[in-house]
């Protein structure tokens, strides 16, 4: 990215608190993406959770599998679920607060015995899976926050502050050798002007 400057001491000026500004502000954004760093593993981990919390309740069931075809399906549904927001680091991310259920009513003299197990087993399973996903969609929140900062920072490292600092270190010379031209150019006219005087 080339830095847009011009020789003289304004741009100096702009360029010297525009680098101030990105100087300041990377220890900020690096702790930023280490926390996300943290956070986007800590997600992925519970995420991972659910999901052998799930298996393992799958399979602790799985000798049910004959009966659930009697089970009737439209017992159980999930009538709603809330979520909430929370934030890390500035980032949004959903939070389950609650997964309501919507159960008919089933008469508990003519149905199998194992539906209260039944309807339980599926509540919790339900409840797994919604909580997987929530966690799903937090970490692909968080991990996409994660590489923009990265982004952001490697920026300002390697390409912004070096610019900034190489732009501002050409202005000062040629300031410098402006400075200096000067100098000499009035020396030399002080000397021709003495070297006159004294003829």
């Amino acid at each position: 990215m080339a830095i847009k400057f011009q020789y003289n001491k304004t741009s100096l000026g702009e360029l010297g608190k525009q680098l101030k500004m990105r100087q300041r502000a990377l220890p900020t954004i690096k702790s930023k993406e280490s926390a996300l760093r943290v956070e986007v593993s800590a997600a992925k981990d519970k995420a991972e959770g659910y999901r052998q919390r799930i298996d393992a309740l799958m399979s602790r069931y799985d000798y049910m599998a004959a009966l659930w075809g009697e089970f009737d399906s439209d017992l159980l549904r999930v009538k709603d679920v809330e979520l909430g927001m929370s934030k890390i680091a500035g980032v949004k991310i959903p939070l389950l607060k609650e997964v309501i259920f919507e159960q008919k009513d089933y008469d508990l003299f003519s149905a199998p015995a194992w539906y209260a197990d039944g309807v339980e087993v599926l509540k919790e399973i339900a409840r797994l899976g919604i909580e997987f996903e929530v966690f799903n969609r937090r970490t692909e929140l968080l991990d996409h926050a994660r590489k923009k900062t990265t982004q952001k920072v490697n920026l300002y490292e390697k390409v912004q502050i070096p610019g900034y600092e190489d732009a501002i270190r050409k202005i000062k010379r040629f300031l410098e050798d402006e400075e200096n031209l000067s100098k000499s150019a009035q020396k030399i006219v002080k000397t021709k002007h003495e070297q006159l005087e004294a003829l």
